[in-house]
């Protein structure tokens, strides 16, 4: 009986320690995608607690950049935090993939935030993009 139970305990134990599957259950990813908000205007949420210090203190003013500037270097920031994504580098810091269409008018206030989560995160995480440079906040 002793025997028993103690290979029980073994097996919880070993069932217990298994590592957990993260991410939905049919295999798919969830991209991160934009959405319009109640007004109709392209919004983007970030949630981290210091998402707004950065915004305000950190990060360069809108009037910096010109929209066609800002979608230019999305498009290409993008296309390498997917890079990152579909190759399973800094799984902490990506965590989904970006769904972006480079052919969707999103807007200035859109695409500038956008770029600054790109710049949140090396602040932030010290994730260096290669299409990102150390000047683009202050």
């Amino acid at each position: 009986m002793k025997k028993i139970l103690f290979l029980l305990g073994i097996f919880l134990l070993t069932l217990n320690c298994a590592p957990q599957q993260t991410g939905p259950k049919d295999g798919k990813t969830v991209a991160l995608k934009p959405e319009k908000n109640d007004d109709g205007e392209w919004d983007l949420e970030v949630l981290d607690p210091q998402w707004n210090y950065f915004l305000n203190a950190v990060a360069k003013p809108m009037g910096m950049y010109t929209e066609s500037y800002l979608k230019t270097k999305n498009n290409f920031l993008v296309s390498e935090w997917n890079s990152y994504y579909y190759a399973r580098k800094f799984p902490n810091i990506i965590e989904n993939p970006i769904d972006y269409d480079s052919q969707e008018n999103y807007g200035l206030k859109f695409e500038y935030k956008l770029y600054q989560v790109f710049a949140f995160v090396q602040w932030r995480y010290g994730l260096k993009m290669n299409n990102l440079s150390m000047g683009e906040v202050r």
